[in-house]
């Protein structure tokens, strides 16, 4: 008797900002079903929600079991495969963006070890893994919800990373930090805003970037508020001005500074070059 059900969301739009759903749904597994081997182009979480199966990445194996979470690379091979007699059941996420190998490499998933196994929040992991599947959809609306989803899903996996107190308490900081940048990036936030909301010294939350991202925190934000604008220009037909205003930046001179520096070239001309609309509004 076939009792495979697979319940999934595959995302036509994959360019928002700096993380993207590529897909997201839920399998309950026929004995031995397996995937691959093969390779994916992007970051693909599964979180086992009962019974067992097999991970395979390169010549390395893993039992997995309930409670387990295992990530597969992009452009890794791998295979994984269900228990013949406990057949796993997972909610999974596919995903990439600019964010997404920083945001990991905060979390205990590893290149060398792509498993986490008895996270004490996997039922946190499964409740946010449901709600980016309940609001998927290829509008703009739901790409952006659903990337906040998952920025919310990834902060559960740096929440349960375990590192020396002080890494940790670094990253929690951080987690925080980006939390609040995702909400409140449109708004003219300052980095003495993000460091209030933490509860740091703007020097504090400055070595708790560097420790975790590698990145300011004022580098961080305007590299999101520069990515959200890429969205923005390719994809909707605002004036710059009106982009300028809706991802942050105080005044469109200062928007068009710095997204030259970070695009080495100027707004404009990135919306001419790369604007799904024909007739893109001019300011």
């Amino acid at each position: 008797m076939n009792t495979n059900y697979k319940n999934s969301y595959k995302s036509t739009e994959k360019e928002l900002v700096s993380l993207a759903v590529y897909n997201v749904g839920y399998q309950k597994c026929n004995p031995k079903y397996q995937w691959g081997p093969g390779i994916r182009d992007h970051y693909l979480i599964h979180y086992i929600i009962a019974g067992k199966g097999r991970l395979k990445v390169g010549q390395t194996v893993y039992n997995l079991e309930a409670g387990d979470s295992f990530l597969i690379y992009p452009d890794t091979e791998a295979s994984y495969t269900a228990d013949e007699s406990e057949p796993w059941e997972y909610a999974w996420v596919g995903f990439n963006g600019s964010d997404a190998p920083i945001l990991l490499n905060a979390t205990d998933f590893k290149p060398e070890h792509p498993v986490i196994t008895s996270t004490p929040y996997g039922k946190e992991i499964a409740h946010q893994l449901r709600h980016i599947y309940e609001v998927r959809g290829s509008d703009f609306e739901s790409a952006v919800e659903m990337t906040g989803r998952l920025y919310m899903t990834l902060a559960v996996f740096l929440k349960g990373a375990g590192h020396t107190p002080v890494q940790n308490n670094y990253h929690t900081y951080v987690q925080k930090a980006v939390e609040y940048i995702a909400a409140h990036y449109s708004y003219q936030i300052t980095i003495e805003d993000i460091a209030a909301y933490v509860g740091l010294s703007r020097s504090h939350l400055f070595r708790s970037f560097e420790a975790v991202l590698q990145l300011s925190p004022k580098e961080y934000l305007s590299q999101f508020r520069i990515k959200q604008a890429c969205y923005l220009l390719r994809h909707s037909n605002l004036s710059i001005t009106a982009i300028a205003n809706s991802v942050g930046f105080e005044s469109s001179l200062y928007f068009s500074k710095a997204f030259k520096k970070a695009k080495q070239m100027p707004p404009r001309d990135y919306k001419q070059k790369y604007s799904e609309y024909k007739n893109p509004r001019q300011d």
